[in-house]
C-alpha cells in the first residue's frame, strides 16, 4: 500500500452557499472507501467550494500507461450531481469561473509521475466531454504542448468580471467559443458552461486579506507580487472582492522556489506604501506530505 502509486485532484465548483447540494456532492466521493477526500474548503463570497480528492492508480505492466484509477468513476459521479443542481444561470460570486465546475487539476503524489497525473486528466476530460456533452479546455501537462492554465484563461476571457467590476454572474463565455475546446462539443451550455482539467505539480494556495474595497489598488499590489509582474518568482495570484472591508490576494506559489512567508512579507511591504493594512494569510489546503500522511491514515484504518 505504501508503494502504491497515489493522485489528487482538486476539483472546484461553483456554489457553496446551498450546503444541500454541497454536501449532497461531498457524500458520493464519501461513499467510496477507495477513494478519499482529503479536504473541503468553501467560501460564501466567492460562491465555491474545492474539494480535494486523492486515489491509487493501477499502469498497464506492458505499457506504463494509467488503466484504472477508482476517482475516475466518482468525479464523473461528482460532476453529474453538480450539473443536476446548480444552475451556472444563477450563480453569483467575486471569484472568475466558466462553468459549474470550474477547474480539475490533477497532482501527482506517492510514487505518481506528472505523466501518470496528465494521462489521468485526460481520461477524465474524454469522459465528462462525451457522456456530459461540456466544452474541456486542457492545460498544463494534460495539454498536447503543456500550455499553461494562465493562457488558457486569459484567452478564455477569464479574468474580466461580468457585474459591478468585481463579480461573475451568469454565463461569462460567448456562445461561440474563442477557441476549440480539447474535449466535447464546440457549443457551451449557459446552464452548464465548460470546464478547465490540467495536471501540474501540487502548488501551495495562500490567501493574503487586505483591509480595503479598494479592489483596483489592491489589484495593483497582486501584479506587484506576481512573478509575471516581477515580483515572487513562480507566484500567481489574483486580487478578489471578499466581504465589504477586504480584498484578498489568491496565491498559487511553488513551495520549492517560494515561502508563504516570503509571499505575506512582500504584501505587507507593498500595502505599506499604499496606507494599508494586511491581515495574516492561511493556506486553503494541505501540503502534499500533509495529504499523503491524511491519505495512508485512512485507506490504512479501513484496511
Amino acid at each position: 500500500m505504501l508503494k502504491s502509486k497515489v493522485i489528487c485532484c482538486k476539483l472546484y465548483i461553483s456554489e457553496s452557499q446551498n450546503a444541500k447540494v454541497v454536501d449532497a456532492i461531498s457524500h458520493i466521493c464519501q461513499k467510496d472507501p477507495e477513494v478519499v477526500l482529503l479536504s473541503k474548503f468553501e467560501d460564501d463570497h466567492y460562491n465555491r467550494v474545492r474539494y480535494t480528492l486523492a486515489s491509487y492508480i493501477i499502469n498497464d505492466s506492458s505499457t506504463d500507461e494509467v488503466k484504472f484509477s477508482p476517482m475516475r468513476r466518482v468525479l464523473l459521479e461528482m460532476i453529474e450531481k453538480a450539473f443536476s443542481t446548480i444552475n451556472l444561470e444563477m450563480h453569483t460570486g467575486t471569484h472568475p469561473r466558466i462553468g459549474v465546475i470550474d477547474d480539475m487539476s490533477f497532482h501527482p503524489l506517492n510514487q505518481a509521475t506528472l505523466e501518470d497525473a496528465a494521462q489521468l486528466a485526460k481520461m477524465v476530460a474524454s469522459d465528462i466531454g462525451n457522456c456530459l456533452q461540456v466544452p474541456i479546455f486542457l492545460y498544463g501537462a494534460a495539454h498536447p504542448t503543456g500550455k499553461p492554465v494562465t493562457a488558457v484563461r486569459r484567452e478564455l476571457g477569464y479574468y474580466q468580471p461580468n457585474y459591478m467590476g468585481i463579480q461573475w454572474t451568469g454565463q461569462v463565455l460567448p456562445d461561440i467559443l474563442p477557441m476549440k475546446p480539447d474535449e466535447g462539443p464546440d457549443h457551451v451550455s449557459r446552464e452548464r458552461g465548460a470546464i478547465m482539467i490540467g495536471a501540474a505539480s501540487l502548488p501551495l494556495t495562500y490567501n493574503v486579506p487586505v483591509l480595503s474595497k479598494d479592489v483596483p489598488t489592491v489589484r495593483r499590489i497582486t501584479r506587484r507580487v506576481t512573478g509575471r509582474g516581477g515580483g515572487l518568482p513562480t507566484v500567481q495570484a489574483l486580487a478578489l472582492s471578499h466581504g465589504d472591508d477586504c480584498t484578498e490576494i489568491a496565491c498559487f506559489l511553488d513551495p520549492d522556489h517560494v515561502s508563504a512567508d516570503q509571499v505575506q512579507r512582500q504584501v505587507e511591504q507593498i500595502a505599506a506604501e499604499q496606507g494599508l493594512e494586511v491581515d495574516k494569510g492561511y493556506f486553503t489546503d494541505f501540503t502534499k506530505d500533509r495529504m499523503l500522511e491524511k491519505y495512508f491514515k485512512i485507506v490504512l484504518a479501513i484496511d
